[in-house]
């Protein structure tokens, strides 16, 4: 299973972007059920979670500090997940990377990175004051 994030990039403050992870590899369908999520890394600071969602009813999970900013969706047909990220501030800036889990993971525990099984390259998100 390969996943591909794209779409960061260079921004002001208060603009927006839209990160796309794609899903690549022989039985990843069978994963589309399951918990996809998007956690970030900003300079000298440890991965984070971003924005979570659950494929069979969608459930979706954020953060704080991004909640009614940030959207979180998937598009089964495609396995691709995407992060729409509004109102965008200079502390959002860091690499974002995408992730997925193989099996089914309680909700209390979609936020741990340890969770994941399978991870994307990043994408560099800079957002400028």
């Amino acid at each position: 299973v390969q996943l591909q994030a794209s779409g960061g990039g260079l921004v002001q403050s208060g603009g927006s972007l839209r990160l796309s992870c794609a899903a690549s590899g022989r039985s990843f369908t069978s994963y589309n059920s399951n918990v996809r999520g998007w956690f970030r890394q900003g300079p000298g600071k440890e991965r984070e979670f971003v924005a979570a969602i659950r494929g069979s009813g969608g459930g979706t999970y954020y953060t704080d500090s991004v909640k009614g900013r940030f959207t979180i969706s998937r598009d089964n047909a495609k396995n691709t997940v995407y992060l729409q990220m509004n109102s965008l501030k200079p502390e959002d800036t860091a690499v974002y990377y995408c992730a997925a889990v193989a099996s089914y993971i309680i909700t209390s525990r979609v936020g741990r990175p340890d969770e994941y099984d399978y991870w994307g390259q990043g994408t560099q998100v800079t957002v400028s004051s």
